[in-house]
């Protein structure tokens, strides 16, 4: 065979790998897997098959091709084997002749009657009416039908039961419901990767290459034993690639963290903190949060185990929190009325969110004049996708003043984001349990508004515990989105990625 000039230059400038690459290659028929290689013997790591066939392709001497495919597959199988919580719903109101209170589902059903009356609604398999006082569960001709056969989310999960089921055998809107059962299924990607030697790629390998081992380094040994003299030593290309240096920069949340406690700092703000398991008392009882709010359900909140309830510590503090929830104590509030449950109060939990902070500081600090900030880490039980993470952080904010108001507190949420580079800033009215006037703010961002927090002024049922005379101002802003926000980052996950690499080439910041 004849190797021309060109031919020539690609062989001499081909590492030990390639060239035994193109041979195991051309030994193969002209094309194999990563897995082909290794099993012919000639790599032990898929790693150096597809670092050998980069090179190779782009010398134009192979070609790499890449199919992915999607499917699906359940988190936890034994759990899902064990039902969904609206299937055991129908059986336990078929077994009541076909109607059933919601107290007794409950008792039926502990711990999953809640969800399971959700989908029961959602799905249509059950009516709801009230009857003498008392809410009741009824079959619906899809309920009853639903009795006999699996629903289509069942039959998915049987399949998921047996293996991971591709993307296109599933339908999209049962994978969109199983996918908000939060953390039920998972998706699973697998690539398979195929290397073929191209027309230069088959010349090269049958052009008569010998193996042997080349030398990159030369060392004190080397010289002194005269070896030097009889190896083959690997040849440099000076317009090859060469990876590119990166400057140190630090992660974006650290630098906006940096940043957002510097904008506070030159305000007059000190730092606040809490711990993050907390009992309900302090994350939702002090906060006139009601004993029956929704937050507090088991599938929003991560309860603990080990300790499942904290000390309350405080008995005067605990009677004056009783007292307002049950009927508005000395604040003129007729409260939430009921009985207000001291075993609840003292459930461990994982904070959900900032606020636990202010009112501790609050408690720690009544007297006015007062400006205190903390960036918190809250946890809520959240399904992972681009726009939730089931742990994520506030900025929270609080000022007590005599002169405080809403004028003051619209003024300090548009100083704070024009100083973090957004201009426009629109406040509309909204609802939290904790503050009356309650507002939600939202920021101009790529033609569109965006919402990024709540604020409000904190009722007196809040801050009559406390002693606290004047006016405190509350906001609470999302972190990570304002990080989104500021880098044009369109998922979340990517704020926390741990891909070192990917961080030092990242461009935006």
């Amino acid at each position: 065979m004849v190797i021309t000039m060109n031919m020539k230059e690609v062989l001499d400038g081909l590492s030990y790998n390639e060239k035994k690459l193109l041979l195991a290659l051309d030994r193969n028929g002209g094309r194999g897997s990563p897995a082909d290689m290794i099993a012919g013997g000639d790599f032990s790591l898929e790693v150096e098959v597809m670092g050998s066939a980069s090179w190779l392709a782009s010398k134009g001497l192979a070609e790499i091709k890449e199919s992915s495919e999607r499917s699906y597959a359940l988190t936890d199988p034994e759990a899902s084997a064990k039902g969904l919580p609206e299937r055991h719903a129908l059986t336990a109101i078929d077994a009541a002749g076909g109607k059933m209170s919601i107290g007794d589902l409950a008792q039926a059903i502990p711990g999953e009657d809640k969800i399971a009356v959700g989908w029961l609604m959602r799905k249509k398999l059950a009516s709801m009416a009230d009857e003498a006082g008392t809410n009741v569960l009824s079959l619906t001709d899809a309920g009853r039908k639903a009795l006999t056969q699996q629903m289509p989310d069942e039959v998915l999960i049987a399949e998921m039961l047996k293996a991971p089921v591709s993307e296109k055998d599933a339908d999209p809107k049962v994978v969109k419901d199983l996918k908000g059962r939060k953390g039920m299924i998972k998706e699973v990607v697998e690539t398979e990767r195929e290397i073929s030697l191209t027309s230069d790629g088959t010349e090269a390998a049958r052009s008569g290459i010998v193996l042997r081992e080349e030398v990159t380094d030369v060392t004190d040994e080397l010289v002194q034993s005269g070896k030097w003299k009889d190896v083959e030593y690997r040849k440099y290309d000076v317009q090859t690639f060469a990876p590119a240096s990166y400057a140190a920069k630090k992660n974006p949340l650290t630098r906006l963290g940096n940043e957002v406690r510097e904008l506070f700092t030159d305000m007059g703000f000190t730092e606040m903190s809490s711990e993050y398991v907390q009992p309900a008392f302090w994350n939702m009882d002090a906060l006139f949060i009601p004993q029956d709010h929704p937050a507090r359900d088991m599938q929003d909140t991560f309860f603990l185990e080990h300790p499942e309830h904290l000390d309350l510590e405080d008995g005067e503090l605990v009677a004056k929190i009783k007292a307002i929830h049950e009927n508005g104590g000395d604040t003129g509030s007729s409260g939430w009325g009921g009985e207000w449950s001291e075993e609840k109060a003292s459930q461990a939990l994982l904070r959900t969110h900032s606020t636990v902070s202010s009112i501790r500081y609050i408690a720690a600090h009544p007297d006015a004049p007062q400006k205190a900030f903390s960036i918190s880490r809250i946890f809520r039980k959240e399904s992972i996708d681009a726009t939730h993470l089931p742990e994520f952080s506030q900025i929270e904010g609080i000022v007590i003043d005599k002169n405080a108001n809403l004028d003051m507190l619209i003024s300090l949420i548009r100083e704070f984001y024009a100083r973090m580079g957004f201009d426009k800033i629109h406040v509309r009215p909204s609802y939290f349990p904790y503050t009356e006037p309650s507002l939600e703010l939202e920021v101009f961002f790529n033609g569109k508004w965006l919402e990024l927090g709540g604020a409000g002024i904190f009722r007196p049922e809040v801050l009559a515990p406390f002693g606290v005379k004047y006016p405190v101002l509350a906001w609470g802003f999302g972190f990570e989105r304002l990080a989104m926000l500021k880098w044009n980052i369109k998922d979340i996950r990517d704020l926390y990625i741990s891909d070192i690499d990917s961080l030092r080439k990242n461009t935006v910041f």
